[in-house]
């Protein structure tokens, strides 16, 4: 594994198994909301589609990467350029749980976020969640095409790093 590519719904556990996956197989790992919402001196700036592919494909040159995200439009170069794809498909109770939890978390101040924790991200990340669950089958339909790299995931502790 040089190029793995972490896609799943909010709250299925990317960015948790990324950084424990980087760790292990020395990968670096990137975030694909911080390619999409770009930090610069004047604040938080959406990059356009396809900026976004530019900054992929400069790590691309630079050889092996994690990249862990959601399924989006400005993505879809990741499933050719992976040698090996994880679709965290966690359950659909736990990922409501968890993101609960993090919005809790992140409004009393114990875990960080790039975004504005507010009751308005609370509700996006509930509609994200049930309108993934709504069209599954396409998303579906999409792994099917790369099959032969997916490896498939119900919790973030399922992958043996042994």
């Amino acid at each position: 594994m040089k190029k793995i590519f972490i896609i799943g719904v909010v709250a299925s556990g990317k960015t948790t198994l990324a950084k424990r996956l980087s760790q292990k197989v020395s990968v670096p790992c990137y975030e694909l909301d911080s390619i999409v919402h770009h930090q610069t001196s004047t604040g938080r700036h959406k990059r356009s589609a396809e900026e976004q592919i530019e900054v992929i494909k400069e790590i691309d040159i630079h050889g092996t990467w994690i990249f862990e995200g959601t399924d989006r439009e400005s993505y879809q170069c990741l499933y050719e350029m992976a040698d090996t794809i994880i679709f965290l498909d966690t359950p659909l109770w736990t990922r409501r749980i968890r993101i609960l939890k993090r919005f809790l978390k992140q409004n009393l101040g114990i875990e960080k976020c790039h975004y504005k924790p507010d009751i308005l991200m609370l509700k996006m990340m509930y509609t994200w969640t049930r309108d993934f669950e709504q069209n599954r089958s396409g998303f579906e339909a999409k792994l099917k095409k790369y099959k032969e790299k997916v490896i498939r995931l119900r919790d973030n502790n399922d992958l043996d790093f042994t």
